[in-house]
């Protein structure tokens, strides 16, 4: 039985949490912007593709190694490590104009870094905690503040919404995110080596939780529900600046708002709701941000990236913590990243190239027409709420014996 985490170790959670989606949103909420501004717009959709292609290679073999072979704290070290000095040198290509090809490179290896940290991270403080639900999304939301200082900080303090400054900046915090996992609980592998078969070397095996109707419930309906999502930060940033908004980096921090609420009030919620209700209220939830950009105006945009954290937290958060009440612990590294690999993986390498095809599709004499783009998006949006409804009724309560299949 996990005991409960010392006054010192929330500490370094919560600073850990800090730090790391800091490092994130420095460079990630104004990445469009900042490869429009260097004349490379025409590169986000494939930029952003490359995070999917790492997700579907990275986060299982990290898992693997996780789960069976190799401390999952000093894993996230070297992750950490190589994120912040391969961003360094992505944004450098940026900002000296080198080849288009030599900048996805580079972001590409970033990204094969960068793909499994959060989940890594979550396993690692979730693994600590003797009641998941009740006290992870305090240590989470300061993930949350984290984000919101960082947007605050390109738009007020470096003004850089559109330079690459931004990115040098995130790798420097990244080093610091390497850092801190010194302080870190060290978490051991759960599960016997196994050389038995490559599949097993390449934690193939995992998928076969899909079998079990209510792990495929969860997991299917979070990639299903990235594609849509995935249109989010580096299209409606896009949006504001067709809107003339300049602090772009600043608004899309007021997500981070009602996702700091989402979070505090997650423990109460869950001690009254069961899982499957918080999952479809954040895809009422997403709907609805999407019908309000829709309306093609600044309150609704604004409004729309308000309701931000609450799409997300009612619906990831939850998604993890299921795997940590739901997954035998031996296999939960694993199953976090084939999480990973259904949101990060399919559902960003459709959702980034199919939301950028369908900005292409709806835009007319170079003026892209924002009510029927975010209108096809909520009709996705809707789409995944269905099968959602039809496949919620395999999910248990919230607290089930671990399930190894």
């Amino acid at each position: 039985m996990t005991s409960d985490p010392t006054p010192r170790e929330r500490f370094l959670f919560c600073a850990f949490f800090f730090v790391l989606a800091h490092a994130i949103a420095l460079w990630f909420v104004p990445f469009a912007t900042v490869l429009q501004a260097h004349g490379l717009e025409w590169l986000t959709p494939y930029a952003l593709a490359s995070t999917a292609v790492a997700a579907f290679i990275s986060p299982i073999i990290s898992g693997t190694m996780a789960d069976r072979h190799f401390s999952a704290t000093r894993l996230l070290r070297y992750l950490c490590l190589g994120t912040g000095v391969l961003l360094f040198l992505t944004f450098l290509a940026i900002q000296l104009h080198w080849h288009s090809g030599i900048i996805l490179a580079l972001f590409q290896l970033q990204q094969l870094c960068s793909a499994p940290v959060w989940g890594l991270a979550s396993m690692v403080v979730l693994a600590s905690l003797s009641s998941p639900g009740r006290q992870f999304g305090a240590l989470r939301v300061w993930g949350t503040f984290g984000w919101i200082a960082a947007c605050l900080l390109v738009s007020f303090g470096l003004h850089a919404d559109t330079s690459t400054l931004t990115g040098f900046v995130s790798s420097g915090a990244w080093l610091l995110t390497a850092a801190l996992t010194y302080w870190l609980p060290s978490v051991q592998p759960q599960a016997a080596p196994t050389q038995r078969h490559w599949k097993d070397l390449l934690g193939l095996d995992t998928f076969q939780l899909l079998r079990h109707p209510g792990h495929r419930s969860v997991f299917l309906t979070a990639g299903l529900l990235s594609i849509p999502l995935a249109a989010f930060y580096p299209f409606t940033a896009l949006h504001l600046h067709d809107l003339g908004f300049e602090s772009i980096s600043a608004a899309m921090s007021l997500g981070q708002i009602t996702e700091a609420i989402a979070m505090y009030a997650l423990s109460p919620l869950l001690s009254r709701f069961k899982l499957r209700t918080l999952f479809l209220w954040a895809i009422l939830t997403s709907l609805l941000r999407y019908v309000l950009f829709a309306g093609n105006s600044m309150p609704g945009l604004l409004g729309g990236v308000f309701l931000h954290g609450i799409c997300f937290t009612l619906f990831f958060i939850p998604a993890q913590i299921y795997i940590e009440q739901h997954i035998d612990r031996a296999m939960r590294f694993r199953a976090q990243a084939l999480m990973t690999i259904l949101i990060s993986g399919f559902g960003n390498l459709f959702g980034y190239l199919g939301c950028g095809w369908l900005r292409t599709l709806c835009s007319r004499d170079g003026h892209t027409l924002w009510t029927l783009y975010w209108s096809i998006l909520a009709g996705a949006v809707l789409a995944v709420g269905l099968y959602f409804i039809r496949s919620a009724s395999s999910l248990t309560g919230n607290k089930s014996a671990p399930t190894h299949t």
